[in-house]
C-alpha cells in the first residue's frame, strides 16, 4: 500500500488536471465563461490549460514528480484565489463542483510534493549534509 499509494494520488491528480483540458481547449462557455469573469479569456483559458497538461505529463515522469506537483499547487492555488475574489464559489449552478475539486486537487498536490520532496534539487542537498 505504502508503494502504490504515491502513484495513485499522483494519478489522480494527472486525471483531473487533463480531464479540465477538453473544457479549456474546446472553448466550452462554462470555461470561457470563468475566463472572462476573470479577464483572462481566450489567453489565459489556453495558457492555463497548457501549464495543466505540462504539469500533468511532469507528475508522471519519476524525476519530475516534485515539479509537477509544485506547478500544480501555483495553477490550483491561483483558481482557488479566483474563486474566492471574482468568480465566486458556486460556477453557473454547478453547486460548487469546480471550487470542491480545486481544493481536492491542492491537498492532493501538497500531499504529493511533501512525499517527495528529497527528490527537489534544493532539498536533496540539505538533507544530504
Amino acid at each position: 500500500m505504502k508503494k502504490h499509494f504515491p502513484l495513485v494520488l499522483r494519478i489522480v491528480v494527472a486525471f483531473i488536471l487533463l480531464q479540465t483540458l477538453r473544457f479549456k481547449f474546446t472553448g466550452h462557455p462554462d470555461s470561457v465563461y470563468i475566463f472572462t469573469k476573470a479577464g483572462l479569456e481566450p489567453v489565459g483559458r489556453i495558457g492555463i490549460g497548457i501549464l495543466e497538461l505540462i504539469a500533468s505529463i511532469l507528475l508522471l515522469i519519476p524525476k519530475t514528480i516534485w515539479a509537477g506537483a509544485l506547478l500544480t499547487l501555483g495553477i490550483i492555488g491561483g483558481a482557488i484565489f479566483m474563486h474566492l475574489t471574482l468568480i465566486g464559489i458556486e460556477v453557473n449552478h454547478d453547486g460548487g463542483t469546480l471550487f470542491i475539486t480545486a481544493w481536492v486537487t491542492f491537498i492532493l498536490s501538497a500531499i504529493i510534493l511533501y512525499l517527495h520532496r528529497k527528490s527537489i534539487p534544493f532539498f536533496r542537498r540539505v538533507f544530504n549534509s
